[in-house]
């Protein structure tokens, strides 16, 4: 008897080794989830109702799900889906009509979290050291002293400070434990960059007017400015301004012409991309001329450079599905499109 249950023992054993090793290197297998190894888009939906969505795209292609938060959870994310963060294995969702932001697993799209108090008319998020994220708000946009960012403990997804800052707070993005504001001007038009370290701001830089976008190549900080527009009363030349974060001064800055607004900065590499007069142009870093070269034909409504494609949303007539087209950047050839959700706003890489 002793020996049969001995071996009865010894098979349980090496079948639980089996199920829970992999052929090869005896580690526990991996199934990557759902969402994982693609491109996903928020599409900020119907304007004034109804709910914004996130579209998924596999990295080979084969994959198209919409509306996936739906799907995983059975509700709807709110109005409007402004944009999207992540920080480890969690996303969060920023739903800006609805003042919330929506926590998921960013993999499986399982809801953990949600953060519904605190935030007035959030846009952005940005984390830093794994355990404080940034959340800009405009606050009441007709009250252009009002505006803050929040600062959310991500262990606890609470906010923890707000931090005054000047109005319009948009996209921002971190370095070196430091938080860059690009205040583009909410319902009018701002100038500046706010350098944000911990829970207060550091300082400010004076850029172009309506900075709109940015990047991060070799220390510096490349920013896209739009430059008023003709129905502000006084129109401004758009510009591009590169600040050294050693300094935190303006080192070069770039004029557009005066009727020109770019929008929608991204790099690939040495070269910036972005958006002007229905065109994508091409800049390189090393020998800036305005406005560079044209490389593809569109007018997108958001841009995103990845391992040497460009991903580009058309927000169509901003009332139906709209479309993600992908070009190969070393022929500037299309090679790929997707139909979204309704307004697709937001581009992210999700590897």
């Amino acid at each position: 008897m002793k020996t049969i249950k001995r071996s009865l023992l010894i098979a349980l054993s090496t079948l639980f080794f089996v199920a829970c090793s992999s052929d090869d290197d005896n580690q526990p297998v991996y199934e990557p989830a759902a969402y994982e190894n693609g491109v996903l888009v928020t599409n900020e939906g119907p304007f004034m109702n109804g709910s914004g969505s996130i579209t998924y795209i596999s990295n080979d292609y084969a994959t198209v799900s919409q509306n996936i938060y739906r799907t995983v959870n059975g509700t709807e994310l709110g109005n409007i889906v402004q944009s999207m963060g992540f920080n480890n294995e969690n996303a969060y969702i920023v739903v800006n009509n609805s003042n919330k932001i929506m926590v998921a697993n960013r993999y499986s799209f399982e809801a953990i979290d949600s953060i519904t108090t605190g935030l007035v008319n959030p846009r952005f998020f940005e984390s830093i050291d794994g355990n404080k994220g940034y959340v800009t708000n405009w606050g009441d946009p007709n009250d252009n002293s009002d505006d803050y960012v929040a600062v959310v403990d991500l262990r606890t997804n609470e906010i923890s400070a707000n931090i005054s800052v000047a109005f319009g707070p948009e996209k921002m993005i971190s370095h070196n434990n430091k938080v860059y504001v690009a205040h583009q001007g909410g319902y009018g038009q701002n100038n500046l960059i706010s350098v944000i370290s911990g829970t207060s701001v550091e300082s400010t830089i004076t850029v172009g007017d309506v900075p709109n976008s940015m990047v991060v190549k070799d220390n510096n900080l490349y920013v896209l400015c739009g430059g008023m527009p003709s129905y502000a009363g006084t129109e401004t030349a758009g510009s591009l301004v590169k600040i050294d974060l050693s300094s935190g001064q303006v080192s070069e800055t770039f004029a557009f012409e005066t009727t020109q607004h770019p929008s929608n900065l991204t790099i690939d590499g040495d070269n910036l991309l972005y958006s002007l007069d229905g065109k994508v142009y091409k800049v390189n870093i090393s020998s800036v001329t305005l406005p560079g070269t044209e490389i593809i034909d569109g007018y997108f409504y958001a841009l995103q450079a990845n391992d040497g494609k460009l991903y580009a949303t058309d927000a169509g007539d901003f009332a139906s599905k709209g479309s993600l087209y992908i070009y190969d950047l070393s022929t500037n050839q299309q090679i790929q499109d997707f139909q979204t959700g309704i307004v697709p706003g937001g581009i992210y890489f999700n590897n």
